[in-house]
């Protein structure tokens, strides 16, 4: 059974349930940065740059306590404390790829003022696209960042025999996908596949 948390909104449902476990600030984002497998504490904290270590130490705490994540130690000659997504914290996948899309739609392009940091190019491939994607090996990329999708699998870095490859700043993916324009971006390989990708990523909010 999963422990009560300590703050929570003291009504019966499930959407409130829900929220006292992940509705904390950061809690949803560990749990993002998670989804790619597991990670040690400090790999963590650099992928949330602007969590304090007590948020992330309570954070991490709060979601164990829930069944959400657990501690692992990996066999030598890591011997590393990992923490990893529980299977059912695994179930959180397509909750958080509906909400990312959803997000998406008024999300605005990126700005000078939003910094991208390392590793960040796979999130919006696996959570936005991975769901939508039509059988083929795409391949994205953003400078020094490249992800790819695999018959809507998400992987980090380069692929082989890649169907489609797209490259761009990330202003100019963001109007390719959100926008439907081209003129941010070079496209080599599978237009028509690309075009189908296209079509079914998020509208927009009016």
């Amino acid at each position: 059974m999963i422990e009560r948390m300590a703050k929570h909104y003291d009504q019966y449902c499930p959407v409130a349930h829900a929220l006292d476990v992940v509705g904390d600030r950061w809690a949803l984002l560990v749990a993002r940065e998670l989804m790619q497998g597991p990670k040690r504490y400090t790999d963590l904290a650099e992928g949330l740059p602007g969590i304090g270590t007590n948020i992330l130490a309570a954070r991490l705490r709060d979601l164990e306590t829930a069944g959400v994540i657990a501690k692992k130690t990996l066999p030598p000659p890591a011997a590393s404390r990992v923490y990893e997504l529980t299977d059912y914290g695994l179930e959180l996948k397509p909750v958080m790829r509906e909400l990312a899309v959803w997000g998406a739609r008024s999300l605005g392009p990126p700005t000078t003022d939003d910094e991208l940091f390392p590793g960040w190019l796979v999130c919006p491939v696996d959570m936005i696209l991975g769901p939508l994607a039509p059988p083929g090996r795409f391949e994205f990329r953003v400078g020094d960042e490249i992800a790819s999708l695999v018959d809507g699998d998400a992987y980090t870095g380069p692929i082989d025999d890649p169907d489609v490859v797209v490259e761009g700043d990330a202003e100019g993916l963001y109007y390719l996908f959100i926008e439907r324009r081209l003129d941010g971006v070079s496209i080599s390989g599978d237009r028509a596949l690309l075009d189908r990708l296209i079509d079914a990523a998020p509208q927009p909010v009016a």
